[in-house]
């Protein structure tokens, strides 16, 4: 059987080059990496992950941690941290919580026991039993999306109040009076700081917050649809417009005004925070925030990695990069109809 030995001979490095290349190739040129690789094929080597675990005491497991894998959203931020952790010599293992707080706390302490290196963790979970959950973890955590107030840990976010702010902004300016809110989920990070910056520029345009126009669409295509129907189908001040805190709220919303028979933009508008990879096909396109998934996904990866690694020592305090959204202006936003 092929060993360790064999391949640095082959390869004409010393051993611990080798284990650096096979364990950390971050660590070593890309071209030592490839002549690494290239003597171990020859020889048929193959490092056994089990023993390395139990050796480092880590896998080389990464724990992906989310509520909803269905929204187009994550399925983005998958496919590019799985890029940038493959590159580090990771695999990515994505858990879908459904936003439960009690499925999040079962996914982190399996994702413990089965030694994972690290976690990127999209949290719903609130309280303090389960910040203490967290904190106790023997594995770095970078939170991403949603904030956990009062756990000190690395965050990468989007600028949430900015983004509603903006879109509540545009619509004003088109001539929108009553703007209805399709909001997330009550006591959520982005949900909260999403429907305060919609509350904040009403109140900046001397506006009236309407409870009456704010309604909980749970950050999923049902729930905006419910809540779109709810909306339009008021007997009095209907609204002009509506504003999801979600992409695909936003798309629920749509199919309820086409339902209804109610022509997007003519009789009423329509945004949305999040783009969606078949925008293109949408009639009309939804005029949206969109938020920067790529460089969000590779940062928190980076950031993941240099704990795990130790190139970020705990002497450093956590970090915060809070991106700013891309703001599309489409086809189902206008001037609201006369009368």
């Amino acid at each position: 059987m092929a060993t360790i030995r064999d391949v640095a001979g082959i390869a004409g490095v010393s051993i611990s080059t080798v284990s650096l290349a096979l364990n950390a190739p971050s660590r070593v040129s890309a071209e030592t990496r490839r002549k690494v690789e290239a003597a171990a094929r020859e020889v048929g080597f193959s490092a056994n992950p089990i023993a390395q675990s139990l050796k480092r005491g880590k896998s080389r497991l990464i724990g992906l941690v989310v509520a909803d894998i269905t929204n187009p959203f994550f399925g983005r931020l998958l496919r590019e941290i799985e890029s940038c952790a493959a590159e580090a010599g990771y695999m990515v293992v994505i858990n879908d919580t459904h936003a439960s707080a009690e499925q999040e706390r079962a996914i982190l302490t399996l994702l413990e026991g089965q030694k994972a290196a690290g976690v990127i963790l999209s949290p719903h979970g609130t309280g303090e039993a389960h910040l203490d959950l967290i904190r106790n973890l023997s594995m770095p955590v970078v939170l991403f999306d949603h904030r956990l107030e009062g756990l000190e840990a690395d965050y990468v976010g989007t600028d949430n109040h900015l983004a509603a702010a903006v879109l509540t902004e545009h619509l004003i300016r088109l001539g929108h009076r009553r703007i209805a809110w399709i909001g997330g989920l009550s006591g959520v990070y982005t949900a909260e700081r999403r429907r305060e910056g919609y509350e904040a520029t009403l109140r900046a345009h001397g506006l009236q917050v309407d409870p009456a126009l704010i309604v909980e669409g749970r950050y999923t295509g049902e729930g905006g649809y419910a809540a779109a129907l709810h909306l339009l189908t008021r007997s009095e001040c209907r609204p002009t417009a509506i504003l999801a805190a979600s992409n695909l709220m936003a798309i629920g919303a749509l199919q309820a005004c086409r339902e209804l028979g109610i022509a997007c933009p003519a009789e009423v508008s329509l945004a949305g925070i999040d783009d969606v990879p078949w925008s293109d096909v949408i009639t009309p396109r939804i005029t949206c925030a969109v938020q920067q998934i790529d460089e969000m996904a590779r940062t928190a990866c980076r950031m993941l990695m240099e704990r795990i690694q130790g190139t970020s020592s705990e002497t450093i305090p956590p970090r915060d990069h809070v991106f700013t959204p891309r703001f599309d202006i489409r086809a189902s936003t206008a001037a609201p109809r006369e009368g």
